[in-house]
């Protein structure tokens, strides 16, 4: 083998060592890890919402009594619970306290309305009072022109009777009812006149008994017109007993004419 080829293998296994030991270094080397990746973002957090404020409430809200005559009075009654800012009653009345009462004289049908605000809104309510016009006043009564004797002759009946009896029986019921109206007018009329009530007998019988027996009748006469409101003090009973007929036949149809309660004017 000549020199020049041994030389050649020589380098060649040099080069080939020196490049094995540099891989070799390099390998050998400590490795460098790779960068830790950036830390996540912190969490967003969303702050809470405030709590809504509750809206407040009308417990209550009436109008007592609902339905009144013009110049009556109605009585407002409210109540308000929760947090409140303002309160007032419209019409008329503004700023009230979260309870209460207030009387209110309305002179038409109005309907009241209960405002209430505050942090959490607005509430109402409402209360109606119904106004009615009053009945007009009665008609002025005029005064009769006629006299209270005129009156009495020709618009009051006589009650009557049956035999031996003073109780006032159904017929004379009716008639005294009706005869009640007439006097109460014709007293307002004379007011400083009286009127007699006579009770009468028929002719059988003594005077002395008859004159009992007509006193009954004109007692319970007076007494069943004070029922119907007729002013005792001007009712004045007197007894004419069988001394004043109005009829002198002796028959039942006269005798029953008799047997009355009479009406004439006194003093």
């Amino acid at each position: 083998m000549g020199l020049d080829k041994i030389a050649s293998r020589t380098h060649s296994s040099v080069v080939v060592l020196a490049l094995a030991l540099s891989l070799f270094a390099v390998g050998c080397k400590k490795k460098t890890p790779p960068p830790a990746p950036p830390p996540p973002p912190p969490p967003v957090v969303t702050p809470k919402a405030a709590p809504t404020p509750a809206r407040p409430t009308v417990s209550s809200f009436t109008a007592e009594p609902s339905a009144i005559e013009r110049g009556q009075a109605s009585t407002l009654r409210w109540s308000v619970s929760g947090e409140t800012s303002g309160i007032s009653i419209e019409p008329a009345i503004g700023s009230v306290n979260a309870s209460g009462s207030r009387q209110v004289f309305p002179g038409n049908t109005t309907t009241y309305t209960l405002t209430v605000t505050g942090p959490g809104g607005t509430a109402t309510s409402t209360a109606t009072v119904n106004v009615t016009a009053p009945p007009p006043p009665p008609p002025v009564r005029q005064p009769s022109k006629k006299s209270l004797s005129e009156i009495l002759s020709s618009d009051v009946q006589d009650a009557l009777f049956d035999y031996d009896q003073s109780t006032i029986r159904e017929d004379a019921r009716a008639v005294l009812t009706r005869n009640a109206d007439v006097l109460k007018a014709a007293l307002a009329d004379n007011p400083v006149s009286a009127i007699v009530v006579e009770g009468h007998a028929d002719e059988r019988g003594s005077a002395e008994y008859n004159l009992g027996l007509a006193d009954r009748r004109a007692t319970a006469a007076k007494e069943f017109l004070v029922q119907l409101g007729v002013p005792a003090d001007r009712l004045k009973p007197v007894s004419y007993g069988k001394e004043r007929p109005q009829c002198t036949d002796s028959s039942e149809g006269c005798w029953q004419k008799n047997r009355r309660a009479h009406f004439s004017a006194g003093q």
